[in-house]
Protein backbone atom coordinates (compact mmCIF):
# COMPACT_ATOMS: atom_id res chain seq x y z
CA UNK A 1 0.00 0.00 0.00
CA UNK A 2 1.22 3.63 -0.75
CA UNK A 3 0.98 6.17 1.67
CA UNK A 4 0.50 9.87 1.74
CA UNK A 5 2.94 11.52 4.10
CA UNK A 6 1.29 14.85 3.43
CA UNK A 7 0.50 16.75 6.86
CA UNK A 8 -3.09 16.94 8.07
CA UNK A 9 -2.63 19.59 10.62
CA UNK A 10 -6.27 19.29 11.76
CA UNK A 11 -5.48 16.19 13.13
CA UNK A 12 -3.16 17.76 15.84
CA UNK A 13 -3.62 21.49 16.40
CA UNK A 14 -4.90 20.96 19.79
CA UNK A 15 -2.56 20.67 22.30
CA UNK A 16 -4.48 17.44 23.65
CA UNK A 17 -2.78 14.41 23.84
CA UNK A 18 -3.70 11.38 21.54
CA UNK A 19 -3.08 7.57 22.85
CA UNK A 20 -0.84 5.39 20.89
CA UNK A 21 -1.07 1.98 20.90
CA UNK A 22 2.35 -0.25 20.09
CA UNK A 23 1.66 -3.82 20.89
CA UNK A 24 5.14 -4.18 19.53
CA UNK A 25 6.88 -1.57 20.89
CA UNK A 26 9.32 0.19 18.84
CA UNK A 27 13.10 -1.62 17.68
CA UNK A 28 15.08 -0.82 20.65
CA UNK A 29 12.15 -0.33 22.92
CA UNK A 30 10.15 -3.36 22.20
CA UNK A 31 8.80 -3.48 26.55
CA UNK A 32 7.01 0.34 25.97
CA UNK A 33 3.56 0.02 24.45
CA UNK A 34 1.33 3.18 24.83
CA UNK A 35 2.14 6.40 24.38
CA UNK A 36 0.54 9.36 23.98
CA UNK A 37 0.96 12.09 20.61
CA UNK A 38 1.44 15.47 21.73
CA UNK A 39 2.09 18.59 19.53
CA UNK A 40 3.39 21.63 21.33
CA UNK A 41 2.11 24.63 18.68
CA UNK A 42 5.67 26.57 18.84
CA UNK A 43 7.62 23.31 18.12
CA UNK A 44 5.41 22.81 15.05
CA UNK A 45 6.45 20.60 13.15
CA UNK A 46 7.85 19.11 16.15
CA UNK A 47 5.24 16.29 17.93
CA UNK A 48 6.43 14.33 20.60
CA UNK A 49 5.88 10.74 21.05
CA UNK A 50 6.02 10.34 25.39
CA UNK A 51 5.58 7.01 26.97
CA UNK A 52 2.51 6.81 29.42
CA UNK A 53 3.61 5.24 32.70
CA UNK A 54 5.89 5.26 35.34
CA UNK A 55 8.69 5.77 33.24
CA UNK A 56 9.61 9.16 31.70
CA UNK A 57 10.27 8.45 27.67
CA UNK A 58 10.10 10.78 24.98
CA UNK A 59 10.58 10.42 21.42
CA UNK A 60 10.58 13.33 19.08
CA UNK A 61 9.01 12.53 15.68
CA UNK A 62 7.50 15.01 12.43
CA UNK A 63 4.87 14.24 10.06
CA UNK A 64 7.12 13.93 6.62
CA UNK A 65 4.58 15.58 4.51
CA UNK A 66 6.14 19.31 3.06
CA UNK A 67 9.78 18.39 5.25
CA UNK A 68 10.98 15.51 3.31
CA UNK A 69 10.61 16.29 -0.40
CA UNK A 70 9.72 13.23 -2.90
CA UNK A 71 9.21 10.41 0.29
CA UNK A 72 7.09 7.85 -1.19
CA UNK A 73 6.23 5.22 1.27
CA UNK A 74 5.37 1.78 0.60
CA UNK A 75 3.80 -0.56 3.18
CA UNK A 76 4.14 -4.24 3.00
CA UNK A 77 0.65 -5.52 2.82
CA UNK A 78 0.98 -7.60 5.97
CA UNK A 79 1.74 -4.08 8.06
CA UNK A 80 -1.23 -2.01 6.41
CA UNK A 81 -3.72 -5.14 7.36
CA UNK A 82 -2.32 -5.55 10.91
CA UNK A 83 -2.92 -1.81 11.39
CA UNK A 84 -6.33 -2.00 9.95
CA UNK A 85 -5.65 0.49 7.05
CA UNK A 86 -8.78 0.65 4.63
CA UNK A 87 -6.62 3.24 2.63
CA UNK A 88 -3.56 5.81 2.44
CA UNK A 89 -6.07 8.18 4.33
CA UNK A 90 -6.61 6.37 7.65
CA UNK A 91 -2.51 6.01 7.88
CA UNK A 92 -0.38 8.82 9.64
CA UNK A 93 3.11 8.99 9.10
CA UNK A 94 5.54 9.50 11.91
CA UNK A 95 9.77 9.82 11.67
CA UNK A 96 11.69 9.89 14.69
CA UNK A 97 13.68 12.33 14.90
CA UNK A 98 17.70 11.97 16.82
CA UNK A 99 19.34 15.09 17.76
CA UNK A 100 22.78 14.33 18.00
CA UNK A 101 24.60 17.26 21.08
CA UNK A 102 28.46 18.10 20.77
CA UNK A 103 30.85 19.72 18.09
CA UNK A 104 29.06 18.60 15.41
CA UNK A 105 25.29 18.68 16.50
CA UNK A 106 23.15 17.64 13.83
CA UNK A 107 19.51 16.17 13.73
CA UNK A 108 18.35 12.78 11.21
CA UNK A 109 15.29 11.26 10.59
CA UNK A 110 14.20 8.08 10.44
CA UNK A 111 12.85 7.25 6.33
CA UNK A 112 13.11 3.69 6.13
CA UNK A 113 11.27 2.60 9.48
CA UNK A 114 8.51 5.32 10.18
CA UNK A 115 6.11 4.57 12.60
CA UNK A 116 2.44 4.21 10.92
CA UNK A 117 -0.54 5.13 12.86
CA UNK A 118 -4.12 4.05 12.14
CA UNK A 119 -6.11 7.54 12.34
CA UNK A 120 -9.33 5.96 13.19
CA UNK A 121 -8.21 3.84 16.46
CA UNK A 122 -4.47 4.87 17.34
CA UNK A 123 -3.40 1.50 16.78
CA UNK A 124 0.83 1.92 16.01
CA UNK A 125 4.11 0.17 14.32
CA UNK A 126 6.98 0.87 13.66
CA UNK A 127 7.48 -0.63 9.88
CA UNK A 128 10.05 -1.33 7.50
CA UNK A 129 9.20 0.43 4.23
CA UNK A 130 8.78 -2.18 1.85
CA UNK A 131 10.83 0.26 -0.36
CA UNK A 132 13.18 1.52 2.62
CA UNK A 133 16.18 0.98 0.26
CA UNK A 134 15.50 4.17 -1.12
CA UNK A 135 16.24 5.54 2.52
CA UNK A 136 18.15 6.07 5.17
CA UNK A 137 17.48 5.61 9.22
CA UNK A 138 19.68 8.60 9.32
CA UNK A 139 18.87 11.23 7.06
CA UNK A 140 19.58 14.43 7.61
CA UNK A 141 16.98 16.74 8.85
CA UNK A 142 18.89 20.26 8.05
CA UNK A 143 21.24 20.13 5.34
CA UNK A 144 25.10 20.52 6.76
CA UNK A 145 25.86 24.39 5.57
CA UNK A 146 29.44 24.00 5.58
CA UNK A 147 29.67 20.82 3.16
CA UNK A 148 27.48 23.45 0.89
CA UNK A 149 29.63 25.71 0.54
CA UNK A 150 32.36 23.63 0.01
CA UNK A 151 30.56 22.41 -2.95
Amino acid sequence: MKVSPDIYPTDLDSASPRSLRLPEGLVGFEEYKTFELLSVPDQFPFLWMRLQGPDTLDFVVIEPGGIIPDYELELFDEDASQLGLASSADALVLNIVTVRHGGNASATVNLAGPVIVNRRTGLARQCILANYARYSAHHPLVANQAAETQN
